[in-house]
């Protein structure tokens, strides 16, 4: 007579086995993901897939079997999407494409966007200390990382900067929270070890919503502005270099 351990294990396997997603499962999965020319979030695909079927499991095991291939799955910005393994990108550098490289006060203004959105130019400009010119800032608009958020509730009713989606893609970074803080930094080389006390790095929110301290941009503002961006008139930063700019 079996004992009830070995009952219990019995009526288990049967559990574990309806768990895992079925091949043609799977492959409903893989025909959809690589067929789209952009990631797709969990929801977008359970509407392409039969009724009953555990999508976020089967993209865990789709995920699972594809990390020794020549491809992963990945999620970035809470979709999925296929990308070339991370060791095998040597293979692409044959590729045509030219890139080209951000200023250093681009860089610097782009992640103080990261780390402090929603923040207007002002608020860049006091962090940094310099005037900001508004060339850096369409650069980034142009790149499709940051994009005006709303306008804040203050005298001149200046833009709110945040990244998007894009940002997190190119990046690779499923969230904002994702973005190295300060003991990463600082073993990175990033940030000096002997900083002042009660330094710390900002943590950023993915929350969308605008806050309570901002306005949402008029109907048709926000075409408009990605077209030809427009910011608050340059200012120099409280407490920062009397006429002081960045190159």
């Amino acid at each position: 007579m079996a004992s009830l351990a070995e009952v219990r294990v019995e009526e288990a396997e049967p559990m574990e086995n309806e768990s895992q997603a079925r091949p043609e499962e799977l492959r409903l999965l893989e025909a959809l993901l690589f067929a789209s020319s952009e990631p797709l979030d969990t929801a977008t695909l359970a509407k392409r897939m039969p009724e009953g079927v555990d999508v976020k499991a089967a993209l865990e095991q789709l995920q699972v079997d594809y990390a020794s291939r020549g491809v992963n799955l990945v999620r970035v910005a809470n979709k999925w999407t296929f990308r070339t393994a991370g060791d095998l990108a040597w293979l692409m550098t044959r590729e045509s494409t030219e890139t080209k490289r951000l200023s250093r006060a681009a860089i610097e203004v782009l992640a103080i966007i990261a780390y402090h959105q929603p923040v207007t130019r002002a608020e860049i400009e006091e962090i940094r200390g310099v005037v900001t010119s508004k060339g850096t800032l369409d650069v980034l608009l142009e790149t499709g990382w940051i994009k005006p958020r709303g306008r804040r509730k203050t005298p001149g009713r200046p833009l709110t900067f945040g990244t998007t989606e894009d940002f997190l893609s190119q990046f690779t970074l499923e969230q904002l929270g994702d973005l190295p803080g300060l003991e990463e930094l600082k073993g990175t080389g990033l940030l000096d070890s002997r900083l002042p006390t009660g330094f710390s790095v900002p943590t950023p929110s993915d929350d969308p919503a605008l806050r309570e301290d901002e306005d949402p941009l008029e109907p048709g503002e926000e075409l408009d502005l990605a077209l030809a961006p427009a910011v608050e008139p340059e200012t120099p930063p409280e407490g920062g270099n009397e006429g002081g700019s960045e190159e």
